[in-house]
């Protein structure tokens, strides 16, 4: 008899521990889900696990607008991000950098360049996912604080949540521009005079 007691009963689910592993999986996706509703994710991919860097001597666009946002990569993490978007830009002196780590090789760059003053690289309906933006910057008819959600100067669906801060402006000039970002998209991209390098080491735009 007192065998049959302390014998585990097989086939029973220990429900709070089952609850304590699955809860947080489904917090992360609930919040996807309201984050997908509400507009609030910013690239329409997964992004990789590597952010790149971007330079250019002057950018000068139409329709300017920028709010916070979050990217997602492969491992369902959301990455805070500043999307900037832009209706129609132009970029001299464009540089692109990414640096992968591979076991036994170390550190490669991949570095890419376009554009002149004479030829520019020319995006329309330009969308960046920065984590860091500097340069001297000016812009025309520029409203700051304005709600995320009624955003109206830049590409079609550039709106962030509702209730979340935001700017718009109808142009923008930024000379010396260097942002770090996860992901980049446009409905156009015109890349005059491109080049694109792979080398050992880190050779990155700044």
């Amino acid at each position: 008899m007192k065998d049959e007691q302390e014998r585990p009963v097989e086939g029973r689910v220990r429900w709070r521990r089952f609850a304590a592993v699955c809860v947080p999986g489904f917090a992360v996706t609930g919040v996807l889900a309201v984050a997908l509703a509400e507009g609030a994710l910013a690239a329409s991919f997964a992004v990789s696990g590597q952010q790149f860097k971007v330079s250019a001597d002057r950018l000068t666009g139409d329709g300017f607008v920028q709010y916070g946002s979050v990217d997602v990569n492969a491992r369902d993490q959301l990455l805070p991000v500043a999307v900037t978007g832009i209706k129609r830009a132009r970029m001299e002196s464009l540089c692109q950098s990414v640096v992968t780590t591979l076991p036994v090789l170390g550190d490669i760059s991949l570095k890419l360049s376009a554009g002149t003053g004479d030829k520019p690289v020319e995006a329309t309906d330009l969308f960046v996912d920065a984590t860091q933006l500097s340069g001297d910057a000016s812009f025309k008819n520029i409203e700051i604080g304005r709600d995320a959600s009624t955003l109206d100067k830049g590409p079609d669906g550039a709106q962030g949540m509702q209730d979340a801060f935001s700017q718009q402006a109808d142009t923008l000039e930024i000379s010396g521009l260097k942002q770090t970002a996860w992901a980049t998209n446009a409905g156009t991209f015109k890349l005059a005079d491109l080049s694109m390098k792979i080398t050992k080491g880190k050779r990155e735009c700044f």
